[in-house]
């Protein structure tokens, strides 16, 4: 089972060995290190302190929003507050019933089970993990036909984290056994400066205040997408300066990259141009902008719309795709009037 869960050990259980130190974690450890998502953290915490007081194993929890928020370090700090050991896998990689209970009798009392994309588990596992969410235990068939029986599996009280990026893809049985479920949203440009900055002192590169603020105005509220400018902005300023990240450096770095001062990329621009170019701003339905584009229809919905919507540069009508005029602003393109029609006598 060793490609289908990881187990991790929290880092004071473990010492790391020297070759594993060169490796730099951006990710956050403690309440301290996590910004933003205040009324997530605050819930949490009180059900971690609620449980620890109980001496119960946690109620399971659902984490759901968009890519790149924080759902995944969530659950490394819940486990490491609640001093157990986690255990990560995915819904993609449970394949069949005898695998998910293969993970789940290898668990140990209050240990964590972090299922990322937990909307893509089968139906036949989803079903299976419903009696060792409720009742921790595990229903075997062994045998087929006549001498089929079945075994009841007793199991540890454990806890599971569920992380989704499609909560309406997940069915209601499954949904309604999570006791904690929470949504995370889009970062503000200050708390992400924060981020930034921390990542940057991790990271032993220094940056200023104006830097700092250039890459999170640009990062499309997300985290990950923070880290990740923040990762490339380093490597100019390491090539190309002297090491120190400084606005000029930024802005110099992101127009090489293709990143505009909201955050927009060359994909999301060839989107807009295409619905206002060549569809006269809309209303325009999905699968005709797939094809104007030539972008499959999971990439626009799931990767390419949501943050355009964010920012009211387009909008989403019962006949399709609709431009707004702070799009045609950002374009630099004039809103072309439709000609008056001529009155009748």
């Amino acid at each position: 089972m060793e490609n289908k869960v990881k187990k991790i050990v929290p880092q004071d259980k473990k010492e790391a060995p020297e070759e594993e130190k060169l490796f730099v974690s951006l990710r956050a450890n403690r309440w301290t290190e996590f910004i933003g998502q205040e009324k997530v953290k605050q819930s949490l915490k009180t059900a971690i302190e609620a449980s620890q007081g109980r001496k119960e194993s946690l109620d399971h929890i659902l984490l759901y929003g968009p890519p790149g928020l924080g759902k995944t370090t969530l659950s490394h700090i819940i486990a490491k507050e609640m001093g157990a050991n986690i255990r990560v896998t995915s819904g993609p990689a449970i394949e069949r019933a005898g695998d998910l209970a293969a993970i789940l009798s290898n668990l140990e009392p209050f240990d964590i089970l972090f299922i990322d994309e937990i909307h893509r588990l089968s139906k036949v596992v989803e079903e299976t993990l419903y009696p060792a969410m409720e009742d921790f235990c595990l229903d075997m068939v062994i045998g087929k036909g006549p001498s089929a029986r079945t075994l009841r599996l007793d199991l540890p009280k454990f806890t599971i984290v569920g992380a989704t990026t499609r909560i309406g893809l997940l069915s209601a049985p499954l949904r309604d056994r999570f006791g904690v479920t929470h949504h995370l949203t889009f970062y503000t440009p200050e708390e992400l400066a924060i981020i930034i900055r921390t990542a940057a002192k991790k990271l032993a590169v220094p940056i200023d205040n104006e830097a700092a603020e250039e890459i999170a105005r640009r990062s499309r509220g997300t985290a990950r997408v923070a880290l990740k400018l923040l990762k490339r902005v380093r490597d100019f300023a390491q090539v190309e300066g002297d090491g120190n990240i400084t606005k000029e450096i930024v802005e110099r770095a992101l127009n090489i990259l293709e990143v505009d001062p909201l955050g927009l990329d060359e994909a999301d621009r060839r989107y807009l141009r295409g619905l206002i170019e060549k569809h006269s701003g809309g209303p325009v339905g999905i699968e005709t902008m797939a094809a104007t584009i030539a972008e499959d229809l999971g990439t626009i919905e799931e990767v390419i719309e949501p943050y355009l919507m964010q920012i009211g540069f387009i909008k989403r009508t019962s006949r399709g795709r609709v431009a707004s005029e702070s799009a045609y602003k950002h374009l630099g393109i004039s809103i072309v009037l439709p000609s008056a029609q001529p009155k009748l006598i």
